[in-house]
């Protein structure tokens, strides 16, 4: 499990960024941070959002509302292609969409 792990104050240094814009994450509920030992880590599954939001932060100077209504955005249109998906099939099944 321990690979799986990534120290956030390691982390922040090595890619320049600030630990609170962690902590701001993490209080938006946008990802989620581990405590062990006195120490925070970053989950391994969380590093390509982590890197997302940086990017919009620092490179194109989105505030955190504008991240988290862009995340919930994403996550809509998720949800709304996996449907068109479902429905795909649904109607490749009846013999309607070829």
């Amino acid at each position: 499990m321990q690979n799986e792990l990534i120290i956030v104050s390691e982390y922040c240094s090595k890619c320049h960024i600030e630990p609170s814009f962690i902590d701001m994450l993490q209080e938006g509920g946008l990802i989620d941070i581990q405590m062990e030992n006195g120490e925070r880590y970053l989950l391994f599954s969380e590093l390509a959002n982590v890197e997302r939001y940086s990017r919009m932060y620092y490179d194109l100077s989105i505030n955190m509302e504008g991240i988290d209504a862009i995340h919930h955005l994403l996550e809509r249109m998720e949800t709304m292609q996996k449907e068109i998906h479902s429905l795909h099939s649904k109607l490749r099944f009846f013999g309607v969409f070829d």
